[in-house]
């Protein structure tokens, strides 16, 4: 009797840790694949982020935008500055937070623009180079 409930014992053991096992790997998993959605935004966009201390879609949502347009930031900035002022009974919190998403959604632009510069003085590597493709010719081995 004792050699069956030492042996359920083990095998619930058994099953809990490999249970355990298993969700810890999923984790790890889940924590490294955000770790790289981070990386690939940009250490740039992340800085802006920072300073300003909105995310990329929290400015985009203050101010309606899905697209980065400077014309329909600056549209949607001038509607809701103007419908938030304080002599109107707007709200001067609601107010500051339109123009911090602006100032965060034109830092935006301005990296996307300096990452283009840079694409643009790259050289194109796409072409290939003179003999690639070609077979060498060796010698035959001795």
């Amino acid at each position: 009797m004792a050699k069956y409930l030492a042996q359920i014992i083990v095998m619930g053991v058994q099953v809990v840790g490999r249970a355990f096992a298993r969700a810890l790997r999923q984790e790890f998993a889940a924590s490294r694949a955000a770790a790289d959605a981070r990386g690939r935004a940009g250490h740039q966009s992340a800085a802006a982020s920072n300073l300003s201390g909105l995310s990329l879609q929290e400015a985009q949502q203050i101010l309606n935008v899905s697209k980065l347009s400077p014309e329909e930031i600056q549209k949607n900035y001038e509607h809701l500055f103007k419908v938030n002022d304080k002599s109107v009974g707007g709200s001067f919190y609601l107010q500051s937070k339109v123009v911090r998403a602006r100032e965060r959604l034109q830092e935006e632009l301005r990296i996307q623009a300096q990452e283009d510069r840079e694409k643009e003085r790259m050289p194109k590597t796409s072409e290939p180079m003179p003999g690639a493709g070609q077979k060498l010719h060796t010698r035959p081995p001795c």
